[in-house]
């Protein structure tokens, strides 16, 4: 087996799932085994940790109620106290969380008696046992998810293919599309050269906030193969958005974007969106609300600096609908934000299972954190406030959800409702799955033929 063809074993099919069942069962089970082998008398007399029938009533007892401790306060804190991230996380995660840390425990425990009983053998078993089970709750996290797709991925692999910025091909001279009559698409008038390449490309940028001030972190930018040809094609942009916490590495780094673009591209004669993945958050941690406040001014940032980095540094289709937004989760709800505050700029929207507001945890600590107290100051910047006051009769949008995301779902359904009531020209779709990559991924797939088609790329 090569390399490359080891890094993309799948983490998410069902021999994954066995795999990661056999590390955390065979893991314990070691654990458990040389904790008991340790605690018995050696032969100068010494014992482990209170010899076998302690270790069996006390010492494994006592290990997991420490792990089961621990983890509570660990999301006590979490939830109530630092509230690093909006969304509360599901219990399933918690008892994976709990699983990790028994091992650990466990391990230590182990390893402490071998290195008594002087087994050197006991202790490297412990370690060994530690990160069998670590890695096996972790894989099981990562099907929650769905964020890694490969064994690969984890590592920052992936097969596709990757250029510098200064690699990409400056403006070309003739272009085409750019004088097509309203209501033509694209696709109508292209014919790929035979020089064409068969896959786009992901480079990186630093979009500077000249307008915003606002320090973003560097962009990931896809461009199909028809980008790569001259005359070039004037294409449509999809500005698309990481969830919180995330990166805009994400959608790379889970090969969503490469894959289904160039998925996309490859039944349309190479041609697709240019896919712009901006930073609207600016740490790892961090959370803008997308809107302009003394945590950055990133609403300004999209509205701004985003498009005229875009239109100055890529040559793309500048029409009226040229320019979309999309987003997962939070970066599903501020994509929302920015096709309602600026319908001239995105006046096509893509909200992936988006929160039912913008939110830091509580409707209290956001009004009092980000607007001063001033409730009606939310409320201007709330899309279901501003679509029960509004109407958008040139916007249009599509709303994804998983079948089985019980937090988002219902938010994702009643702001459907709502956009449907503000006049836009709206549709939902539910996918199989919860909140994860899973359903980000099938819901930017199964949109990309209408946001193409709105766009004016194709038929």
């Amino acid at each position: 087996m090569t390399i490359d063809r080891l890094l993309g074993t799948s983490l998410l099919d069902t021999p994954a799932l066995v795999a990661v069942w056999v590390l955390v069962v065979g893991g314990v089970a070691g654990l458990v085994a040389l904790g008991a082998r340790t605690a018995r008398p050696s032969r100068t007399g010494a014992t482990g940790p209170g010899g076998p029938r302690r270790w069996w009533t006390r010492t494994l007892p006592a290990c997991i109620g420490t792990a089961v401790a621990a983890t509570a306060t660990g999301g006590l804190l979490v939830e109530k106290v630092f509230r690093p991230f909006p969304d509360a996380l599901p219990p399933a995660v918690y008892v994976w969380i709990a699983v990790g840390l028994f091992a650990l425990i466990l391990g230590a425990v182990a390893a402490v008696g071998g290195g008594r009983a002087r087994r050197p053998w006991c202790v490297a078993g412990a370690v060994l046992a530690v990160i069998s089970v670590v890695v096996g709750a972790g894989g099981h996290v990562n099907r929650m998810y769905a964020e890694y797709p490969t064994l690969g991925s984890p590592f920052g692999w992936s097969d596709h293919r990757t250029v510098s910025l200064a690699e990409v091909p400056g403006s070309t001279p003739a272009t085409i599309g750019g004088d097509l009559p309203p209501g033509t698409p694209l696709d109508s008038v292209w014919t790929p050269p035979p020089t064409m390449p068969q896959r786009g490309a992901i480079t990186e940028a630093s979009i500077p906030g000249t307008a915003s001030g606002f320090v973003a972190r560097p962009a990931q930018i896809y461009l199909p193969p028809a980008y790569f040809t001259d005359p070039r094609p004037l294409l449509p942009v999809l500005v698309l958005l990481p969830g919180q916490p995330g990166t805009p590495t994400d959608w790379v780094v889970s090969r969503r974007l490469p894959v289904v673009a160039d998925a996309f591209a490859a039944r349309h004669a190479g041609l697709s969106p240019v896919v712009v993945v901006a930073d609207p958050i600016g740490e790892p941690l961090g959370n803008t609300l997308c809107v302009d406040s003394g945590r950055g001014n990133a609403r300004t940032y999209l509205a701004e600096d985003v498009p005229d980095w875009i239109h100055r540094n890529l040559q793309v289709d500048t029409g009226p609908r040229s320019m979309a937004i999309g987003g997962l989760s939070f970066g599903g709800t501020c994509a929302l934000q920015m096709a309602l505050s600026d319908p001239e700029v995105y006046p096509t929207f893509l909200d992936l299972s988006g929160q039912g507001e913008p939110t830091i945890g509580t409707r209290a600590d956001t009004v009092d954190r980000f607007f001063g107290g001033d409730e009606a100051a939310f409320r201007e910047h709330n899309p279901a406030d501003v679509l029960a006051h509004r109407r958008f009769p040139g916007l249009a949008g599509a709303f994804v959800t998983g079948t089985s995301d019980s937090e988002y779902g219902p938010a994702t359904r009643a702001l459907y409702s709502a956009a449907l009531a503000a006049g836009i020209d709206a549709h939902l779709s539910e996918l199989p799955g919860g909140h994860s990559y899973a359903v980000w991924s099938a819901g930017l797939e199964h949109e990309l033929p209408w946001l193409a088609q709105r766009m004016g790329l194709i038929r």
